[in-house]
């Protein structure tokens, strides 16, 4: 797995300052460790910054907005290499966690669960 340098942490860093209303919304729920399970927000990996991180189950949950409709392609290019280093991608839409933040935490839950 290649290093995460000192600009992709900084960058991190300044994405935890900058969320958006949904990843606000979901980390809300995530950070009371929904089912027991840590999360970390804005969390860097290789030269990537994944939106919320399950360390203990290697899962890594996008939020998708507008902005990675216009990117799929580089998206898919992350996922591939995320996947590559033994990391589970998930994507949920943005308009999924306005809609039913609660459904869309259950549901990442219970794919961490089941993957233990």
């Amino acid at each position: 797995m290649r290093q995460t340098s000192k600009a992709t942490v900084k960058r991190a860093r300044g994405l935890r300052r900058a969320m958006s209303l949904p990843e606000v919304m979901l980390w809300q729920r995530l950070r009371a460790r929904p089912g027991d399970v840590k999360f970390r927000r804005q969390h860097p990996v290789g030269g990537y910054v994944a939106d919320f991180y399950a360390p203990d189950a290697r899962l890594i949950v996008e939020v998708d907005g507008l902005a990675h409709d216009a990117r799929a392609a580089r998206d898919l290019v992350r996922d591939d290499w995320l996947r590559g280093q033994g990391f589970v991608v998930v994507r949920v839409a943005a308009s999924d966690v306005l809609k039913d933040v609660d459904a869309v935490v259950d549901g990442v839950v219970r794919m961490i669960l089941a993957l233990r």
